[in-house]
């Protein structure tokens, strides 16, 4: 066993004994119930029968989490995939379990305004002075409607006040790494207009230095800024509205970036050797007005309007050599527009909402680079076998040919304009029939239009072997340039503009049994969905259309609570049936002879148990535990040939996922926070020899200490205490991997008014 483990079984350990040697009393103003948001509606954690990880804004401050890639290492059946481009949600990849199909099977939302899938990793995620982040674990698709088959990760910022209150923060850690913010605000008028300002400014040379370029590899430069106004007027009894603005600004490495293996000692010697590059720029402006109404005693109106204008700019090194061989650069824009409308009632026996819902993206997307595409051996020997030559002697002059061309240098171009329209009509509700039995219900029609247009170029950009240095084959290897040529050629062209319309009905049942206040069960039923499209075959500059894919998701909750509401024990198990399930599939041309279709079938089971304890004022605690099968059951295509995914797992579908976490307050002032997640090993690929890429499981453990005196606290903490080297992917072709941050100490000084 290794020490990370060890020391996790420690903790479990010392917090029973905990649990044994204190008896204390609590103090029932420490009891802080969790409101739910996520749902559209405010109800207790433990009135709702979705699979959620809450983590409170106190959690972020007692754990020192700054982003939310720290959260999901921290969450019950959640992993990264390549670094911090990601993630998973029982098993389900944002970006499909084989990066099929344009939208995303998991959303962000940031005060409501979904972000663009591009920019999971490179967008305003981080975690200074929000008020709570919920994961929702299953599909969220009767609700949320398009990209929440996976499920759905809702940020909300702390709200305005009418009392004044400012605090601030400074961190220093190892890598000159730096982060300044500062939050507050107050009343403008007297219980009727408020604002709330806050600002995170951060800075890090990070982990991998660039020999080539004598740069760090992955530099940290972010501003992120937000504004907001709470407006509750004395003319409108009832009206509240919310108005926030957010800007966004990051400079940093590539959305994952490699180091190379090659080198000894890697793990403590990180470094990369390309000569362009591996960059992403991001720029985001973000816009909500929230409107809450009450029209009678129960009945509510809502309204929420989001704007966002995002830039996003990546830029990497194709061959991350010291030679300027191979580059890339893929801007992107996206202006989205979203307006929602819900009437709300909460009666005694129905509690409900009516919704309306309307979407619109606009996204341009382009691609400029330099590619090296293998030299396809198999090709080449087809067509000297065409040309009257056997198999075997084919062959043998294709290995002449490719040794002497190894790849093909493309020089490529695409734009990619798009256009998403959504428009929906919801409905969600519970109806109380007995004061134990309840009925649960939803149900969504969506309607989704699309429109696509790919336009590329690709020209040969090296020189082909000179047909004078094979003597009597000359003739033959000037025949091959032409069909390498034509290779090329075939990748080049426009497609027509393709526009495609999609509707589904989304419903949602289930029933609650009430056993006792404190203890409850739910089963509900509801159906996945995300839309279909068309995509782009690089290689033969076609557009394929494909279809969308549907889940049914059947889940079974537990929620509980015991020893005077200071012990929460809440779970729940799930079987998700997939079909048409979005796929991509190479076709055997060359790398980039690849397309989305439906050729999936697979299902996914498991569960999340998730525990909270409040043993006394100075002492609590917290554990989950998560579990998740994956398995492709079919996989059929025809078109072309393509390897069978049947009977293979998804990509970072980890089988195990634990955490665990301590709160102790001792010494009139001091506080220790002591935390560990543990992942069991996960395939970085859907390929076969699927063993081949294996990742080893990984034990991370934190801890943060702090000295709170008057206004002032501060703090050390470490993050990956024991230093645990990981890797996330291996590329071992090329000896490069993306390794797991390294240990990282640093100091803070917080400051509150």
């Amino acid at each position: 066993m290794s020490r990370s483990n060890v020391v996790c079984a420690g903790t479990i350990a010392l917090l029973a004994l905990s649990n044994a040697a204190v008896a204390q009393p609590v103090d029932a103003t420490m009891e802080t119930e969790i409101i739910v948001t996520g749902e559209k509606v405010a109800r207790s954690l433990q009135d709702t029968a979705a699979s959620v990880a809450v983590t409170t804004g106190q959690r972020l401050e007692e754990e020192n989490i700054q982003s939310l890639q720290e959260i999901i290492q921290r969450t019950a059946n959640m992993a990264e995939t390549y670094g911090s481009s990601g993630f998973t949600i029982r098993g389900i990849a944002d970006r499909g379990v084989s990066g099929g199909g344009d939208a995303p099977l998991a959303t962000i939302y940031l005060d409501g305004a979904a972000l663009p899938d591009g920019i999971v990793g490179a967008g305003p995620t981080d975690t200074w002075d929000l008020a709570q982040i919920e994961i929702f674990r299953g599909p969220q698709s009767t609700l949320q409607g398009l990209n929440a088959l996976a499920g759905a990760i809702v940020l909300r910022s702390q709200d305005p006040t009418f009392h004044w209150d400012l605090k601030g923060r400074a961190i220093l850690s190892k890598e000159d790494t730096t982060s300044f913010a500062l939050a507050g605000g107050g009343p403008l008028v007297a219980d009727e207009l408020a604002f709330r300002i806050a600002a995170e400014k951060r800075d890090s040379d990070n982990f991998i230095h660039n020999v080539t370029r004598n740069t760090p590899e992955e530099p940290l430069d972010s501003t992120n800024l937000r504004a907001k106004l709470l407006w509750t007027p004395d003319a409108l009894p009832g009206l509240e509205a919310r108005l926030g603005y957010t800007h966004f600004k990051k400079q940093a490495g590539y959305t994952f970036t490699y180091a190379s293996t090659a080198v000894p000692d890697y793990y403590d010697n990180r470094v990369a050797y390309g000569d362009y590059p591996n960059s992403s720029d991001t720029r985001a402006d973000i816009v909500n007005l929230e409107l809450d109404y009450d029209i009678a005693d129960r009945t509510s109106l809502s309204a929420v309007s989001n704007y966002s204008d995002v830039d996003h700019r990546r830029a990497y090194d194709g061959d991350n050599t010291a030679q300027p061989v191979s580059y890339g650069v893929n801007p992107a824009r996206y202006k989205t527009f979203s307006q929602e409308l819900r009437l709300h009632h909460d009666a005694d026996w129905l509690k409900g909402l009516l919704g309306a819902y309307y979407y619109h993206r606009d996204q341009q997307a382009s691609s400029e680079s330099r590619t090296l595409v293998p030299t396809p051996a198999n090709q080449v020997s087809l067509l000297l076998q065409g040309a009257g030559f056997d198999a075997a002697t084919a062959g043998q002059l294709a290995n002449l040919y490719v040794n002497a061309l190894p790849t093909i240098p493309v020089q490529y171009s695409a734009d990619l304009p798009m256009k998403v329209e959504t428009m929906a009509l919801f409905a969600d509700g519970r109806l109380e029939l007995t004061d134990q039995f309840s009925v649960l219900a939803g149900l969504r029609y969506d309607h989704e239009r699309n429109i696509v247009t790919v336009t590329q170029t690709a020209a040969f950009a090296g020189t082909y072997p000179d047909p004078a240095a094979f003597g009597p084959y000359a003739p033959l290897i000037t025949a091959i340039n032409g069909g390498v040529q034509g290779l090329v050629d075939q990748a080049s062209g426009a497609t027509p503009r393709s526009t495609r319309n999609f509707n589904a009905w989304l419903p949602k049942l289930g029933a609650e049994w009430a056993w006792t206040d404190d203890l409850s069960t739910t089963f509900l039923v509801q159906r996945g969905y995300r839309s279909g499209g068309t995509t782009a075959n690089t290689a033969r500059s076609q557009a394929f259309s494909y279809d969308p894919e549907f889940t049914w998701n059947y889940e079974l909750s537990l929620r509980s609570q015991w020893l005077d509401g200071r012990l929460t024990l809440n779970a729940n198990a799930y079987y998700i049936d997939w079909k048409d399930q979005q796929t991509t599939v190479n076709f055997g041309l060359n790398l980039y002879d690849y397309h989305t279709v439906n050729a999936g079938k697979s299902h996914v089971y498991g569960g999340e148990v998730e525990l909270t304890h409040k043993i006394s004022s100075d002492i609590d605690w917290y554990a989950s535990l998560g579990h998740t099968r994956t398995k492709f059951d079919e996989f059929q295509t025809n078109v072309g040939s393509a390897t069978d995914l049947s009977g293979l797992e998804f990509p970072y579908a980890p089988r195990w996922t634990l955490a665990a976490g301590v709160n102790v307050r001792f010494g009139d002032g001091f506080a220790l926070n002591v935390n560990g997640s543990h992942r069991s090993e996960v395939f970085g690929d859907v390929s076969r020899p699927q063993e081949n890429m294996q990742l080893e499981a990984r034990t991370l453990v934190n801890t943060k200490l702090a000295y709170e005196y008057e206004n002032w606290t501060v703090s050390v903490f470490a993050n990956n205490l024991f230093d645990e080297k990981y890797k996330q992917y291996e590329y071992a072709a090329a000896q490069q991997a993306l390794l797991g941050a390294p240990r990282v100490v640093g100091v803070m000084l917080e400051g509150r008014l």
